[in-house]
C-alpha cells in the first residue's frame, strides 16, 4: 500500500499514550501531593482545579489500550499476561481514586478517609504505570508468539525505580499545575514543592537513562550507534534547557512556564523510550509489523480514528479553554 498503516497506527497509539501521560499525569500528581496539604480547604481548591477535566483526561488511556487490542492484537495478547498484576492494580487505583474524588464532597466527617483513598489510588496508579513501563523496557520473554515468563517477572529493581520515577514526575506535574491554577499561600507552597519534585525527577530520569543502555545490548547499540547517537548527545542539552526553564519559572514567579518545562521533561523521556523501542512494539520480541492486524483491518479502523481523534482533541481543547485561568478559592465543586 501507499501508506505504512502499521507504522501510522503505532504513531497514533504512541500519541494517545503520551497525551494520557501529560494530561492525566498532573491530576494523578495532585492526589499524590494530598498529604502535603492537610487543610480541607486547600484540598478542595486542589480538586476544583482538575474537576472539569480529569474525567476527559482518561479518555486517552481507553483509546491507547483499546487501540492496542484492535490494531496490534498479538502485542496485546503478549503484554497483558506479562503485566496482569501491575495493570490490575493500576485500574483498581484509578477506580478507587475516582470514587474517592466524588465521595469526598458528600461528607465532611468522613472526608479524611476519602482523601486518603484519593491519595492511595493516585499513588498506586502512578507507581504501577511506571512499573509496567520498566517491565516493558527490560523485555518480555516470548516463545512461539506467546508470553513464556513467570508471574513475578515484572517486579525487579529497575521496574521499582521506574515506578518511583513516574510517581515523583507526576508529583512535579501536579505541583506545577497548581502553581499555574492557584494563588496566595497555596501557590507559594506548590512552588516550593515543584522545586523538590523537580530535583527528584531529574535525578530519577538520569538514573533510569544511565541504567537502560546496560539492560540490553540492543539499547546500547541504539543509543550509541549512528544516527541515534546524535539524539543521545542532544538529550542532555534539551533536558538541561527544560530544567533551567523550570528553575527560572519557579524563582521568577512565572505561572505557565514551570508547567510547560515539566511537560517538556516528560516528552523528552517519552521520545527517548520510543527511540529505544523502535521498531519493536514488544521490545526484543515483536516488531510493529509482526504484531499488526491485517491491512484491511488497519485501514478500516483508521477511518474511525481520523474522526475520533480530532473530536477528542477538539472537546479537550475546548474544556481547557473554558476553564482557563485561576481557581476561585470560594467556588464549590459542581
Amino acid at each position: 500500500m501507499m501508506f505504512d498503516l502499521a507504522f501510522i497506527w503505532a504513531a497514533l497509539i504512541a500519541f494517545a499514550v503520551l497525551a494520557y501521560v501529560i494530561l492525566d499525569g498532573f491530576d494523578l500528581g495532585i492526589g499524590i501531593l494530598f498529604p502535603m496539604f492537610p487543610n480541607r480547604h486547600d484540598r478542595d481548591v486542589m480538586t476544583n482545579s482538575i474537576a472539569p477535566v480529569w474525567d476527559g483526561n482518561e479518555t486517552w488511556l481507553v483509546l491507547g489500550g483499546g487501540g492496542l487490542m484492535a490494531v496490534f492484537p498479538l502485542a496485546y495478547a503478549t503484554v497483558l499476561p506479562a503485566l496482569y498484576m501491575p495493570i490490575i492494580l493500576m485500574l483498581l487505583g484509578l477506580i478507587f481514586r475516582g470514587v474517592a474524588f466524588e465521595f469526598r464532597w458528600r461528607t465532611k466527617r468522613g472526608s479524611i478517609w476519602w482523601d486518603g483513598g484519593f491519595f492511595v489510588g493516585s499513588t498506586v496508579a502512578a507507581f504501577m504505570q511506571g512499573v509496567a513501563l520498566g517491565a516493558l523496557v527490560q523485555g518480555i520473554k516470548v516463545v512461539d508468539r506467546a508470553y513464556a515468563g513467570g508471574w513475578w517477572d515484572w517486579l525487579t529493581p529497575f521496574s521499582v525505580v521506574t515506578g518511583l520515577a513516574v510517581v515523583v514526575g507526576y508529583a512535579l506535574l501536579g505541583a506545577t499545575w497548581l502553581n499555574l491554577k492557584t494563588t496566595g499561600d497555596l501557590q507559594a507552597r506548590c512552588r516550593k514543592l515543584s522545586m523538590v519534585a523537580g530535583v527528584g525527577t531529574l535525578l530519577l530520569i538520569g538514573t533510569v537513562s544511565l541504567w537502560t543502555p546496560f539492560i540490553d545490548r540492543v539499547y546500547f547499540d541504539r543509543w550509541f550507534g549512528w544516527p541515534t547517537a546524535f539524539f543521545s548527545a542532544l538529550v542532555p542539552l534539551l533536558v538541561a534547557i527544560c530544567a533551567l526553564a523550570l528553575w527560572h519559572g519557579l524563582t521568577h514567579d512565572k505561572h505557565l512556564q514551570p508547567f510547560l518545562a515539566a511537560l517538556g521533561l516528560f516528552v523528552l523521556s517519552f521520545v527517548g523510550i520510543g527511540i529505544s523501542f523502535y521498531p519493536y512494539i514488544v521490545p526484543g520480541s515483536l516488531t510493529i509489523w509482526e504484531a499488526a492486524a491485517p491491512e484491511s483491518s488497519l485501514a478500516f479502523l483508521l477511518v474511525g480514528a481520523l474522526v475520533l481523534i480530532p473530536t477528542i482533541l477538539a472537546y479537550t481543547g475546548y474544556a481547557y479553554w473554558v476553564f482557563r485561568g485561576k481557581i476561585d478559592p470560594e467556588e464549590g465543586y459542581h
